[in-house]
C-alpha cells in the first residue's frame, strides 16, 4: 500500500483530495495536515511514500518540504505562474498539478506513478527501463484535465444556480436546481470551493453527521 500525505490549509480541499486518494486501488491517505509544521512532524515520525503540497500555506510553501525528506512529492496549487512551476520541478517536485482538477486527473497520475514505483523497486535499472519508465510516467494522453468545455459549461451553470439562490444549498439542491445529479453537483461544487467561488458551510442534523452547504461567494 502506498501512504500520501496530503497538505492543505483548506479543511474541506484536504478531505476531498484524501477521498481521491482513497478511491484509487492501493493508495491509502493518511490524515490531511494543514501546514509545515504539521507535515514535517508527520514524515519525520510514520513517514509516507508521496507527498501531495498545496504551495501557498500559513508558515511558508509547500514547495520547502520537497527535497527535504526522502518522499517523493508533487504540488498541487492554483498558482499558475511558470516561476512557481519551475521552482518546484527545480526542488525535486515529481510534477506540478493545478487547481482544481477532475478526481480522474489524480487518479490517472496515481497509477503511473505506482507503475512507475514497481519499476524503480528494482535493484537495477538498465537504461533502457529508465527511457520506457519515464516516458509512461509523464505520458498524459487519455487523461481529462480541467478546462473542457463541458466541464466548464456544467460549473457555470452550477456557480450560477447559487447565485440565483442567493441562500446556502446542499448539493441535491444544486443538482436538482441545475439539472444535474447529486454527485455531479457535489464535484463541480468542489472545484468551485477550490477557487474560492463558494463558501462551504456546515450543518449538524438530528443524526449528529453534518450536511455541507454551499453559498456563492459575494
Amino acid at each position: 500500500m502506498i501512504k500520501v500525505l496530503i497538505l492543505d490549509d483548506d479543511v474541506y480541499v484536504g478531505r476531498l483530495h484524501r477521498e481521491y486518494v482513497n478511491n484509487v486501488p492501493g493508495f491509502e491517505a493518511l490524515e490531511p495536515v494543514r501546514d509545515l509544521r504539521s507535515a514535517r512532524a508527520v514524515l519525520a515520525g510514520e513517514g509516507a511514500d508521496l507527498l501531495l503540497a498545496d504551495q501557498v500555506l500559513p508558515d511558508g510553501s509547500g514547495i520547502e518540504l520537497v527535497g527535504e525528506f526522502p518522499v517523493d512529492a508533487v504540488v498541487l496549487s492554483a498558482v499558475t505562474e511558470a516561476a512557481a512551476v519551475r521552482q518546484a520541478l527545480a526542488a525535486g517536485a515529481l510534477t506540478y498539478i493545478f487547481k482544481p482538477f477532475e478526481p480522474e486527473y489524480l487518479a490517472a497520475f496515481l497509477r503511473r506513478y505506482a507503475r512507475l514505483r514497481r519499476i524503480w523497486d528494482r535493484a537495477k535499472l538498465s537504461q533502457g527501463d529508465l527511457d520506457r519508465s519515464l516516458r509512461s510516467f509523464y505520458d498524459t494522453s487519455g487523461t481529462v484535465a480541467d478546462g473542457e468545455s463541458a466541464v466548464n459549461t456544467t460549473t457555470a451553470r452550477v456557480l450560477e444556480t447559487l447565485h440565483s439562490s442567493g441562500r446556502s444549498l446542499t448539493a441535491a439542491e444544486v443538482g436538482e436546481s441545475a439539472g444535474v445529479s447529486r454527485a455531479t453537483a457535489q464535484r463541480h461544487l468542489a472545484r468551485l470551493a477550490e477557487q474560492r467561488a463558494v463558501v462551504v458551510t456546515l450543518r449538524y442534523g438530528s443524526t449528529g453527521r453534518p450536511e455541507h452547504l454551499y453559498r456563492a461567494q459575494s
